[in-house]
């Protein structure tokens, strides 16, 4: 009778042909860079999950939790702003102690070479900014900031963590896990007493600096966005699914003008069928092999 197969011998084959596939998508993605020299780069939220700030959707681009607070509930409900501003409390720190994560710095480094025409982030976190990338554009603007709905005037977020705290010293007590985009899943709570500040200045409403589901991107962002895009060779997106339009627009506009779409993501994404190329691995793995091979 012949031996039984051994399964100890079969395992090891496995890890070859898994570098034999990443080392595939390396060349493939170097040789994308190396014909198309001048960038528009589209980052998403995988690139700051290794820098502890947690993304919303799973590898299918579904949600992993309740979708974010609309535009129209913050500025409408008192209840929802309290709830907002109590999560965010907790959440805070998590965000504010990220560091720039192995795709921040691949993508800097690209950008020093001259092969990024624009680095356009849906991301809310500076991040790209913190590791050296140059003109950035934050389509969805800064959480680090808090912008006031009636005199405009914006003001550090660390400023209202402070007075956040002092008028909420329990609730500053507690401890949450951190969600995305400096929240926190601080459920089951009754947020009425939570204590809400003004603006110092006018009185109005305080809202985070970003744009809110529902709410409509800057003009000129996406103006300054389309013309960069018209400049360049080729679109790089870096880890996102593209399930939120605003970014997804891009790509679209991309391969409507005949432009090769790349990109670097866990899972499926929004614009599968219109990529020239895929490499489905960490984003950071692959950036930062990407910025070596091109240095």
């Amino acid at each position: 009778m012949p031996a039984a197969a051994n399964p100890r011998r079969e395992r090891p084959t496995a890890r070859p042909r898994m570098l034999a596939r990443m080392d595939a998508n390396s060349a493939a993605l170097a040789d994308f860079a190396t014909r198309h020299r001048k960038l528009f780069v589209l980052t998403g939220a995988g690139c700051s999950t290794e820098s502890g700030i947690p993304d919303y959707r799973d590898l299918d681009g579904e949600w992993k939790r309740p979708s974010p607070v609309t535009y129209q509930a913050f500025m409408g409900e008192e209840s929802t702003r309290k709830r907002y501003w109590a999560r965010s409390l907790i959440g805070w720190p998590t965000m504010a102690g990220a560091r720039p994560g192995a795709a921040h710095r691949a993508l800097a480094k690209l950008g020093d070479a001259g092969r990024v025409g624009l680095l356009l982030t849906q991301n809310v976190d500076g991040l790209h900014d913190a590791a050296g990338s140059r003109g950035t554009v934050d389509l969805h603007g800064r959480i680090d900031t808090v912008r006031c709905m009636g005199c405009e005037r914006r003001t550090p977020r660390s400023e209202l963590q402070l007075e956040l705290r002092r008028r909420n010293p329990r609730w500053a007590e507690l401890e949450a896990r951190a969600a995305p985009d400096g929240d926190a899943d601080l459920e089951g709570r009754d947020f009425s007493t939570f204590d809400v500040p003004a603006c110092p200045h006018c009185g109005g409403l305080l809202k985070p600096d970003v744009v809110f589901f529902g709410e409509s991107v800057p003009k000129e962002r996406v103006a300054a966005a389309f013309a960069a895009l018209e400049e360049a060779d080729a679109v790089l997106v870096a880890g996102s699914s593209l399930m939120v339009y605003s970014g997804f627009r891009f790509v679209q506009a991309a391969a409507a003008a005949g432009k090769p779409v790349a990109a670097v993501n866990l899972g499926r994404t929004r614009a599968d069928a219109l990529l020239s190329l895929k490499v489905e691995q960490p984003v950071g793995e692959a950036l930062t092999t990407l910025a070596r091979q091109l240095a």
